[in-house]
């Protein structure tokens, strides 16, 4: 497939985007390099799949494969150029001589070669952060895997080994954090299975009280439903008072947090709380997974929006990228606290179990009582 900033695929360009930045600095670093090929020792660490044109990459390959030629024969033909073009075509066959010297007329400065090099180095990032944070999307929307909060976790993971690459090939600056207005968070995915654990959820630990205090990892923001979250912080307040918890003792708490208002009949959530199933914890996992699956989804959304916004420097997309994992990192660690089996308890030691410790042998006599007189 064509790739749109190639001048010399295809026919049809009237509907082609024009060509971003970096297409004219890797023309600019491939002109250079074409011109005077001993630049190649003065632009750093550059690999052809940093490149963002196929055929651009391609001629770079060619160009690290040929040795160089002699400065003083390249000055005066071009046989080092048609080597190096010969080289190239067999993978980009559209390549050409006078798009050779079509590069070779876009480079303002040969000496600027490192900069344009490092302008490449910065969109390959982009480009592999923007894969990163698109990977992290489809896993948190995938049904159709086994553990869904394994698989979206392990992605994560991913990502930040790769800003901790990253990080320290772009050089701090001031107003380090990006100013790309962040994505609105989506609506919580009110389905009715999503629903019918919540309901679950609730009328079991109102039978239940003391379960709440050992599900502290679940947090209001988890739940789809504004009403649920709302007996939630009903349900965790009672039990926090130490106050008596029943349908009755909850609805109560509701009335006083304006829950009432918001349309449900006080029956209605009688009717809610007085039907326990199953165990708490289960149907809590549930809900938190959900949340984990939903805060990953958008934690990848605000990193796209990163990468798209061109004014983004490459340190910026690190800084804000990792900002962006951290509310990850802290559902994580609830999650983790939710499905970490309980500590074994160890029976407390009493004294009567323990040895009395021996007292040094005696070498001396003991001293003899005095007598008061």
């Amino acid at each position: 497939m064509p790739h749109p900033t190639d001048p010399y695929e295809g026919n049809d360009l009237d509907d082609l985007p024009p060509p971003r930045p970096v297409h004219y600095a890797e023309q600019a670093l491939l002109g250079a390099l074409l011109l005077e090929p001993h630049r190649l020792k003065t632009i750093g660490h550059l690999e052809p799949h940093h490149f963002g044109n196929h055929a651009h990459g391609t001629l770079f390959t060619a160009l690290l494969s040929v040795p160089a030629p002699d400065p003083k024969q390249h000055a005066k033909d071009t046989a080092w150029l048609s080597a190096v073009l010969a080289k190239a075509r067999p993978e980009a066959p559209g390549l050409t001589a006078s798009y050779l010297h079509t590069l070779i007329q876009s480079c303002p400065r040969p000496q600027h070669a490192a900069a344009y090099a490092s302008m490449i180095r910065a969109d390959h990032a982009r480009r592999m952060l923007r894969e990163h944070a698109d990977r992290l999307c489809q896993i948190a929307t995938d049904t159709t895997l086994p553990d869904s909060v394994v698989a979206v976790l392990a992605q994560a993971d991913a990502l930040g080994r790769y800003l901790d690459e990253l990080a320290p090939q772009f050089t701090p600056h001031p107003g380090s954090l990006p100013r790309t207005p962040a994505p609105p968070p989506p609506p919580p995915e009110a389905g009715e299975e999503a629903l019918d654990e919540e309901r679950l959820l609730l009328a079991t630990v109102t039978a239940h009280p003391n379960e709440v205090t050992t599900m502290r990892w679940l947090q209001p923001d988890d739940f789809t439903h504004p009403l649920h979250a709302g007996l939630w912080q009903c349900l965790v307040a009672l039990t926090r008072r130490d106050t008596p918890v029943d349908p009755v003792t909850v609805l109560w708490e509701a009335q006083h947090r304006d829950l009432l208002s918001a349309g449900p009949e006080p029956s209605e959530l009688l009717d809610l709380l007085a039907r326990p199933v199953g165990s708490a914890e289960c149907w809590g996992e549930r809900i938190l997974q959900r949340s984990v699956l939903g805060t990953a989804h958008h934690t990848g959304r605000r990193i796209e929006a990163f990468t798209e916004d061109p004014a983004t420097t490459p340190y910026q997309l690190v800084v804000g990228s990792r900002r962006a994992l951290a509310d990850l990192s802290a559902i994580r660690t609830r999650w983790q606290h939710a499905t970490s089996p309980a500590p074994e308890s160890r029976p407390a030691r009493t004294r009567g179990t323990v040895a009395p410790r021996a007292s040094p042998p005696r070498t001396t006599a003991p001293p003899t009582a005095r007598v008061s007189r």
